[in-house]
C-alpha cells in the first residue's frame, strides 16, 4: 500500500455539499475552495445550478435525492436539466424499493432513463458523446448510480451493479450519505469493483472523513471519492 499523497487524493475528489440549507455564498465558497484545493470536482445540489467561475472544475449534481423514490420520468427530466444548467456529471440514486422487490427490469429501465435523458440533453448542447467513465473530463456528461450499498446485501449490490452497466451509466456508487443505514465501506467498494470490472468507475461517497478511510477506497478500487470535508484530509497528509 502506497501512502496517499494530497496529489493523488486531489485527482479523486468530488468535492460535495449536499446539504438542504445551503445557500448560494455557500456554493461560491465550494468552488473557490475546490479551485485552491486543486480537485477534479464539485458536487451540488440541481438547484444551486449553474455555477460560475468554475474554470477547469467538473460540474456534477445529483437525481431522485436522497431518497430515489421519483417517478422515472421525473428523474429524467431532473437530469435533462440539470445537464442544460451545466452539469457534466449526474448522481442519480437507485429506488430502493424496487430493489427489495426484485423487480431488477424495472430497476434497469429506472437507470436507463436518466442515461438516455443526459444523452439526450447533451447532443442538444453538442456536448461530446461519452465514451468512458471519466468522460467528463473531456466536456461529455455522464451518469453515477447510486447504490445505497449499506442497505443492501451483496447479492443486491452485485445485481445493481450489473444492472446499472446494462443500462449504459458509467460509474456505480456507493451511497448518498442520508441513508441511516451508513455511506460507504472499503467492502462495498471492493465488490463493486470486482463486478464492473474496469468497465465503469466506482465512486465511494458517504462518511468518509479521514486519511485512513481515504485509503482504504482508493484501495480497495474507487476511482472517485465523494467528500464534505476533504481539506481536513488534506491537512491529515500534511501533518
Amino acid at each position: 500500500m502506497t501512502a496517499l499523497t494530497a496529489e493523488t487524493l486531489v485527482a479523486h475528489v468530488d468535492h460535495t455539499l449536499l446539504k438542504p440549507e445551503a445557500a448560494t455564498a455557500d456554493f461560491d465558497s465550494l468552488v473557490a475552495h475546490a479551485q485552491s484545493m486543486g480537485v477534479l470536482a464539485v458536487c451540488v445540489s440541481p438547484s444551486a445550478l449553474p455555477l460560475t467561475d468554475t474554470g477547469d472544475l467538473v460540474v456534477a449534481t445529483v437525481c431522485g435525492f436522497p431518497s430515489g423514490a421519483v417517478k422515472s420520468e421525473v428523474k429524467a427530466a431532473e437530469a435533462a436539466r440539470a445537464v442544460a444548467d451545466g452539469a457534466r456529471e449526474v448522481d442519480m440514486v437507485v429506488n430502493l424499493g424496487l430493489i427489495k422487490d426484485g423487480a431488477w427490469d424495472v430497476v434497469e429501465d429506472d437507470i436507463r432513463g436518466v442515461v438516455g435523458a443526459v444523452a439526450g440533453a447533451a447532443r442538444d448542447l453538442g456536448l461530446p458523446e461519452a465514451d468512458g467513465p471519466e468522460a467528463a473530463v473531456t466536456g461529455a456528461a455522464i451518469v453515477k448510480v447510486i447504490l445505497e450499498s449499506a442497505a443492501l446485501t451483496d447479492e443486491e449490490i452485485v445485481e445493481a451493479c450489473r444492472r446499472a452497466e446494462a443500462a449504459g451509466a458509467h460509474y456505480v456508487k456507493t451511497s448518498t450519505g442520508f441513508h441511516p443505514a451508513g455511506g460507504a465501506s472499503a467492502q462495498a467498494v471492493a465488490l463493486m469493483r470486482q463486478t464492473v470490472g474496469d468497465r465503469l468507475g466506482v465512486k465511494a461517497s458517504g462518511g468518509i472523513r479521514s486519511l485512513e478511510a481515504a485509503q482504504q477506497m482508493l484501495d480497495a478500487g474507487a476511482s472517485r471519492l465523494g467528500l464534505s470535508g476533504t481539506q481536513a484530509i488534506l491537512d491529515q497528509i500534511a501533518g
